[in-house]
Formats: C-alpha cells, sequence, structure tokens
C-alpha cells in the first residue's frame, strides 16, 4: 500500500531560475540528483521535494508543505527566516492566537510563508 512509501511534494513554480535563487539562496536547500528535466529536487528531513516549471504556478490557495520543526529549535528557525527576509503571514481561523506573525494553536506554533509563486509553506512545533 502507499503507507509504506515516503511522499514526495511537488512544487509548481512559473519561474525555476527564481525559485532556485528562494530554495536555495533564501532558505539553504541543496539540489540533489542534479538538474532533472523536470524541475530540481532538495533533501529535507531524510525525504525530498520536487521544484518543477509549470503553467499552473500560483494556483494552490492553501498549504502545499509543512515542514515539523523541534520545539527547542523553533524560535531559531523563526528568527533565521526573518533574517532571510521572510514575511509571515496571517489569516482568520478559529482558534488561532496570533503574537508577531506566530500562531498558537493549543500546544501547536506556527508560521506560513509563500515563496516566489505563492506555494504556501509552513513551520510548526508543538510543545
Amino acid at each position: 500500500m502507499l503507507s509504506d512509501y515516503a511522499p514526495c511534494p511537488t512544487l509548481a513554480v512559473a519561474d525555476l531560475d527564481r525559485a532556485r535563487a528562494f530554495y536555495e539562496g533564501t532558505l539553504g536547500f541543496v539540489a540533489t540528483d542534479g538538474e532533472a528535466p523536470e524541475g530540481v529536487f532538495y533533501n529535507a528531513g531524510g525525504d525530498r521535494f520536487l521544484v518543477y516549471p509549470s503553467a499552473f504556478a500560483g494556483t494552490n490557495q492553501s498549504t502545499a508543505m509543512s515542514f515539523q520543526v523541534d520545539d527547542t529549535d523553533f524560535d531559531d528557525e523563526i528568527a533565521n527566516l526573518r533574517q532571510h527576509g521572510i514575511a509571515f503571514e496571517t489569516f482568520e481561523a478559529e482558534g488561532i492566537v496570533w503574537s508577531d506573525g506566530i500562531g498558537t494553536m493549543g500546544d501547536l506554533r506556527s508560521v506560513w510563508f509563500s515563496d516566489p509563486d505563492g506555494n504556501i509553506l509552513n513551520v510548526e512545533s508543538s510543545v
């Protein structure tokens, strides 16, 4: 069954060079497996994800990819993202309390931000 296999998130982008500058230069990912004809693969926490060119880039209005961070590392990761110019997004949602761009829901802390093509990324940790 599919539950035996690791998923590979795929993020559609309009401009692969601009996306590479963001994922490699801003977020610090390193391209793996070389450049695939359909895009670029990156490793993240033992899994990988694909950034690829598509005419449908920027059409997703929900979280495209989420990173689970240890609670002890959350503040450092958030500070690092801010230092790289990442602006966090807030939105109306029942049960989320916002403070300085960080949403808290019980024991869960999260931030959301977009890549240059509007793919929504999330970083979260639980206490």
